[in-house]
């Protein structure tokens, strides 16, 4: 092989093998496409406004939303009510030493679990989770069998399919940006532009999530720049 088709050839490999390594794999992946944005908020002020403090203790501090566990039963949860079926939730975040936090998608119609929780995403340090809650940990029958040691690996069988994980390594001082789209009965997670995981269950479909809110546990958990958006299938 002469060295002019030598450098073509080697050229060709290498503009095919680029895209590959350096593309971004979410968008591509997406479940749907944005629709009408639905809520913004940037908490460039200092009234918590639309965020209503369920359990202690949320406050609004240099443009970020900061939550704080104050009770030790139970962590603070902090909510926005907006029904929504179909979204795209997305924010950026900052552990800022709390061991975890969950933002969780809720129903207060809903009686067949506890609370009327619908489906979350937990994070913590080394773990992100996607929990389909209406069929899975807080539907009733579940959440009192878990609760019973005896019956607690009868539980757990039940669980299966109904939640995802994937290993994460989150450092404390370091602001990520989070999506969670939903979309039928399937939860999609990125951090960053990259997929986290994605759960198909039917407690996920639901068809009125009433509200979201943010749990968050121990010392700090900061939040900006939330944003909501009704989400449409890419077929239409």
């Amino acid at each position: 092989m002469n060295p002019m088709n030598r450098f073509l050839l080697l050229f060709l490999l290498i503009s095919l093998w680029m895209p590959h390594c350096f593309a971004d794999d979410g968008p591509g992946h997406a479940l749907g496409t944005k629709a009408e944005l639905l809520f913004e908020d940037d908490f460039e002020r200092t009234e918590l406004g639309p965020w209503k403090v369920i359990i202690p203790g949320f406050k609004i501090s240099e443009g970020v939303l900061v939550g704080t566990q104050d009770r030790a039963d139970h962590g603070s949860v902090g909510r926005v009510y907006l029904p929504m079926q179909d979204c795209l939730v997305s924010f950026r975040f900052q552990l800022a030493g709390s061991p975890r936090f969950n933002i969780v998608f809720d129903d207060k119609n809903h009686k067949g679990s506890h609370a009327g929780h619908i489906c979350r995403v937990a994070v913590a340090p080394k773990q992100i989770r996607l929990g389909d809650d209406k069929e899975g940990v807080m539907r009733n029958d579940i959440f009192a069998m878990r609760r019973d040691p005896k019956q607690k690996s009868a539980a757990d069988k039940l669980l299966i399919g109904r939640g995802v994980a994937a290993a994460v390594d989150l450092k404390s001082d370091r602001w990520y940006e989070m999506t969670i789209e939903i979309l039928g009965d399937q939860m999609r997670v990125t951090l960053d532009g990259k997929e986290i995981g994605v759960l198909k269950s039917p407690g996920i479909a639901h068809p009125t999530k009433e509200s979201v809110h943010f749990t968050v546990n121990g010392n700090a958990t900061h939040i900006d720049d939330v944003k909501i958006w009704r989400l449409e299938s890419k077929a239409k």
